[in-house]
């Protein structure tokens, strides 16, 4: 199962490389099926890894120019202040047995899982839908990072921030990341283009720089509190990262749409997977 573990870094990184996201949605199942780590330290070690790897996606959108800095500090903070709390003080404070149902006790590790695989439905569903043919040009840029940006010198439109929703939806996202230990790109993409009134592809790279911090200093708080296994988050990170370049190589070969969706679908098994093995199998 260890080498699965591994073959499915490579996986991950993969589909961050092919489609722009949703490689990072595996990284918990991954850990605990497979790696056989608890859900708990699986959380804390996925925010390495999603920082990890986001960190190299959004230096090639950097270079690129599709990263708004000041949009990534506006949404960021909140984000970041919210992750750590999250992980500093609020996830060692639940306890390990919550509450019971019928006979079957809600524990710690199963609402994790629960939350977890209940965000990755979401995720699918973004995945999965159809986009239409005017949507469908900007978005390219969600799903394949070496062709996102075709006119370098191209003028984007500079960001109108509506504070208030930035710092809602900040918060929001910051608790989410902290909780379940993914990225949360699906929900951060729109509120970059709903609230700072950013073009899609500065979306997606200014969305991988805040994942990026907001999901590396959220690990910090879990520093404070776990035993971290260094040499193995270095070699998963590393097999991942090395995914996301083989991913973007391949990008130019094959159509990337078509890859989001049937990932998408994946994801969605996966995610009604989880459910029920937690509810009728744990």
């Amino acid at each position: 199962m260890e080498i699965l573990g591994y073959i499915a870094a490579l996986i991950i990184g993969l589909s961050l490389g092919l489609i722009g996201g949703g490689g990072s949605i595996l990284t918990v199942p991954v850990l605990v099926y497979l790696l056989g780590l608890t859900p708990v330290i699986s959380t804390a070690y996925s925010l390495f890894i999603v920082g990890l790897t986001s960190l190299v996606g959004s230096y090639r959108f950097y270079k690129k120019g599709l990263v708004s800095l000041k949009t990534a500090v506006v949404f960021g903070l909140p984000a970041i202040v919210a992750v750590y709390t999250t992980r500093r003080y609020i996830v060692p404070a639940i306890p390990e047995e919550i509450f019971e149902v019928g006979g079957f006790m809600v524990t710690k590790g199963v609402l994790l899982m629960l939350l977890f695989a209940g965000l990755m439905v979401f995720a699918s569903i973004s995945m999965i839908q159809k986009k239409k043919p005017a949507e469908s040009i900007d978005d390219n840029a969600d799903t394949d990072i070496d062709v996102a940006h075709e006119n370098p010198d191209a003028p984007h439109p500079k960001p109108k921030f509506n504070y208030g929703g930035i710092l809602a939806e900040g918060m929001v996202v910051g608790t989410l990341t902290g909780l379940v230990g993914a990225g949360g790109g699906f929900l951060i993409i729109p509120a970059l283009v709903l609230f700072s009134k950013l073009d899609m592809k500065m979306a997606v790279g200014t969305s991988l720089l805040i994942i990026a911090a907001k999901s590396l200093l959220g690990f910090i708080g879990d520093v404070y509190n776990y035993n971290i296994d260094w040499p193995f988050l270095a070699i998963f990170s590393s097999i991942s990262i090395a995914g996301i370049f083989l991913g973007s190589f391949l990008s130019t070969k094959i159509h990337a749409d078509k890859l989001k969706t049937a990932f998408g679908w994946f994801v969605l098994v996966m995610g009604i997977y989880i459910i029920v093995k937690e509810v009728f199998f744990a």
